[in-house]
């Protein structure tokens, strides 16, 4: 039975509702006001068509510098078929299923909304995929996010059609066999219908939605490893006093230093004496590192948000205002610039990260080298910090922005273009290296930390015994393959 059902209307999603809803069994509903726009967006749009030779882009028309090619009324249902055949041309590896889920959810949403001018069947379609966990094979490559994300959405509507190949019950099938299965008809498209599903900037924004909800995460645990490896190299406070935060008020400094306040409050560690007068970067300017990072997330979440609840294909219409106006809201850019900037900020946090690590290992401040007893012998955490370097160092070359290159395709009728989407995947690519840089520093700083005679803070000791269940202390060289990667299965896990 599902856990929950969510229903698609006018009211919207938040990031962490979209999360809510792929995480649980949620099972989708469309409102009554949901149909009822529907409804009355496409019998306007039949009715315009009908009685009028009017050329409307891409409804009576060819598609891109094909634009000005008159298509008769026999032959709409047929184009809209080809369109969606034509443009299935996706390359490279699979998308995640997970965002697989948000594009096709994301996708109903925008469809909803009562301006694209699609039969309520086919978004009760889309709707009956996501509900029987009838999920379209998608492909990473393919998209310049600019005429919409067409290549990745081609591949999502190719199943309406009974075409292409879907995952269901675990497996990778051709979608005929499933909705024969299933004894579900296919779909015939008709007017506008492919257009609407092309169109449209749901694969770029289901990665930016993915990315996000994962760096709000990554966010906390980033504060939370910081905090402890401020202690393993007996930090000193001073640069998390509220007041100098007060004098350079910017949010996310003053948040992060208050967090790491708070994660350190009763630390036996802290309170003790320090020989030391400063402490380098990587720990006495995390409120300001961290701080920026997490104010371009709180930015990314801002535009991804609006974005979530957009009308994004063209033309739109507006059946209250007689019109169908072609335009560009399937352009990309705003995700594309937000993408960056949210793959830089959380590159950054990799990077500082990275930083803190080589410093604990680094044999300073009553810390063995490598935090091994019998360092020279045994090697203890010297590769491990290797690994984080080079998982940094690539982050820093997927940081470089997508969003500042352009390609002229079809013919120049589409002249300029956002990226998106390959902002999208290499952001992705950006989050999982995160992770496993911050499970890197998290197993040192446990590591360091089992070395100090006092004790660190309530918060901080709780998290030790729970971490000491999943990998024990380092006593001599073992293969470090499996810690690592049970240090992020315990980071997906615990809830800092």
């Amino acid at each position: 039975m599902p856990i929950s059902v969510h229903e698609i209307s006018a009211d919207g999603l938040s990031i962490d509702r979209v999360a809510e809803i792929i995480r649980q069994r949620t099972t989708l509903t469309l409102s009554a006001s949901a149909k009822e726009k529907t409804i009355a967006c496409r019998r306007f749009l039949e009715a315009k068509t009908s009685e009028s030779d009017q050329l409307y882009y891409g409804i009576n028309t060819g598609f891109g510098s094909l634009c000005n090619i008159r298509i008769s009324k026999e032959e709409t249902e047929l184009l809209q078929k080809k369109l969606v055949l034509s443009h299935a041309c996706g390359l490279g590896e699979e998308v995640p299923r997970d965002i697989i889920k948000i594009i096709l959810l994301l996708k109903i949403q925008s469809l909803s909304l009562g301006h694209s001018g699609v039969r309520l069947v086919l978004i009760e379609r889309l709707i009956d995929f996501y509900n029987l966990g009838i999920l379209p094979v998608i492909f990473q490559l393919g998209s310049l996010g600019a005429s919409g994300d067409l290549a990745p959405l081609a591949h999502l509507g190719l199943p309406l059609m009974g075409e292409g190949e879907v995952y269901y019950q675990g497996k990778r099938q051709a979608t005929a066999q499933v909705l024969q299965d299933l004894d579900l008809s296919p779909l015939t498209l008709q007017s506008k219908e492919g257009i609407a599903l092309l169109n449209g900037t749901q694969f770029s924004t289901g990665y930016a939605l993915w990315s996000l909800a994962e760096a709000k995460r990554l966010m906390r645990w980033a504060n939370m490893i910081a905090a402890m490896s401020i202690d393993a190299f007996d930090c000193r406070l001073e640069p998390f006093d509220a007041r100098l935060h007060q004098v350079r008020p910017h949010q996310g400094q003053i948040r992060t230093a208050q967090a790491i306040l708070k994660i350190l409050s009763g630390s036996a560690i802290a309170k003790n004496a320090k020989k030391h007068v400063q402490d380098p970067y990587a720990f006495r300017c995390v409120p300001q590192v961290h701080g920026a990072s997490w104010t371009a997330i709180q930015h990314a979440i801002e535009v991804v948000t609006t974005e979530i609840n957009a009308v994004t294909d063209n033309p739109n219409i507006f059946a209250d205002s007689d019109g169908i106006l072609s335009g560009g809201n399937f352009h990309a850019q705003p995700i594309a610039l937000v993408l960056d900037y949210l793959g830089i900020a959380l590159a950054e946090l990799g990077s500082i990260s990275e930083r803190r690590i080589f410093q604990l290992i680094s044999g300073q401040r009553d810390l063995p080298p490598y935090l091994v007893q019998g360092a020279g012998l045994d090697s203890g955490y010297m590769i491990a910090q290797y690994a984080a370097a080079s998982v940094a160092s690539q982050n820093k070359q997927l940081a470089t922005p997508a969003s500042v290159d352009s390609i002229v395709s079809c013919n120049g009728q589409e002249d300029h273009v956002s990226m998106a989407a390959n902002a999208g995947t290499k952001t992705y690519r950006i989050v999982k290296n995160l992770e496993r840089i911050l499970a890197i520093e998290l197993m040192i700083a446990a590591q360091a930390l089992s070395i100090r005679t006092l004790k660190s803070s309530p918060k901080v000791e709780a998290l030790l015994v729970a971490f000491r269940q999943k990998i024990p202390t380092l006593q001599e060289d073992r293969w470090l393959h499996p810690d690592i990667e049970q240090s992020i299965a315990f980071m997906d896990e615990y809830e800092v």
